[in-house]
């Protein structure tokens, strides 16, 4: 069962796939202010490929936190965004695992990611995923 394809011929193991690949750490640094405010991220050139057809698919990518004590460190998240390019990922496990990872980075108060994906045959996809940390 746990390989049984489904319609359209995906195999589950297409959507764990990304699991394998080791993804670089993302670094952070201290937050200097005690004050709410908003930082918005975007990567306007993220590539990753799909897992059943291995084409690539073409996205911005926007991260917009409100920073508990840290914040992210953007060289390392560009390398981080760069192992996406050889990584076989549905683009709402994309958007899904960078938010997982930004959380898990930097402990923000609130966090939204949003990928904005070019078309595909016609059909274009805007995933967003969120995190709200009710705790101060």
């Amino acid at each position: 069962m746990k390989n049984k394809t489904v319609k359209g011929g995906y195999l589950p193991a297409y959507a764990r796939s990304f699991r394998k690949v080791r993804f670089p750490k993302i670094e952070v640094w201290p937050n200097q202010y005690s004050r709410d405010y908003e930082i918005k991220i975007v990567h306007p050139e993220f590539t990753s490929v799909c897992p059943k057809t291995g084409l690539p698919d073409f996205g911005t990518i926007e991260i917009i936190y409100v920073p508990n004590k840290l914040c992210l460190e953007l060289k390392s998240l560009k390398y981080y965004f760069l192992k996406y390019r050889d990584c076989g990922i549905f683009m709402e496990n994309t958007v899904n695992k960078i938010l997982d990872d930004v959380v898990a980075a930097v402990k923000p108060r609130c966090c939204k990611v949003i990928g904005d994906f070019t078309s595909r045959g016609g059909i274009k996809s805007v995933i967003t995923a969120e995190y709200q940390n009710n705790q101060k």
